[in-house]
């Protein structure tokens, strides 16, 4: 008659299988069984695929879970972070005369345009040189400032934005230019 050695005595650590003569053990998901054929130890998932998480993957007793940067939250599939837009959320320290610009996993607060002299505010993000004005003379009639958002791991070269000269203003000639923030040349002009 056999003996059920899972019942008498059950060596297993984890779950004891009888067989005919003798018994094998099983581990629990997340387990796998040591080379003694008894014991069963924590399988590190983490360390079999970079991909399980998209940012951070933390290895715990019989499975794992993922977590995501300061500014992010885990989505659904418990695996992808999505940036947390502050701005929408209204959770933010800016002034009320400063804007809200979310960025990955932050936010900044711009602040307003000012603009220099001779230069009359007209909008907000608008500056313009009246004619009239003699230190005009060589200057652009309108400065207008615009803040974008550039998401990075974007294939380069790629077009960021496109501007158009009006003839609105017959005999008047457009120069476009990148004035700042190009030191390290990552940007041109077409």
């Amino acid at each position: 008659t056999d003996v059920n050695e899972c019942t008498s005595e059950n060596p297993c650590t984890q779950t004891c299988v009888n067989t005919y003569g003798s018994f094998l053990c099983r581990c629990e998901p997340g387990y796998e069984l040591e080379a003694d054929g008894v014991n069963c130890s924590d399988m590190d998932e983490c360390s079999f695929s970079e991909f399980l998480c998209q940012h951070e993957c933390v290895n715990g007793p019989g499975s794992y879970y993922c977590i995501c940067p300061s500014g992010y939250n885990l989505l659904d599939d418990s695996r992808s972070c999505q940036d947390i837009n502050e701005c929408e959320n209204r959770n933010f320290t800016c002034t009320s005369q400063q804007t809200c610009f979310n960025i990955p996993g932050e936010y900044k607060c711009l602040d307003p345009v000012r603009c220099e002299e001779p230069y009359l505010q007209i909008t907000e993000n608008r500056c313009m040189c009246p004619a009239e004005n003699p230190g005009c003379r060589d200057q652009p009639f309108t400065i207008l400032y615009r803040v974008m958002d550039m998401v990075s791991g974007r294939s380069v070269p790629s077009d960021i934005f496109q501007m158009q000269a009006t003839t609105r203003y017959p005999g008047a000639y457009y120069i476009f230019q990148i004035k700042s923030g190009n030191e390290g040349r990552e940007f041109y002009m077409r």
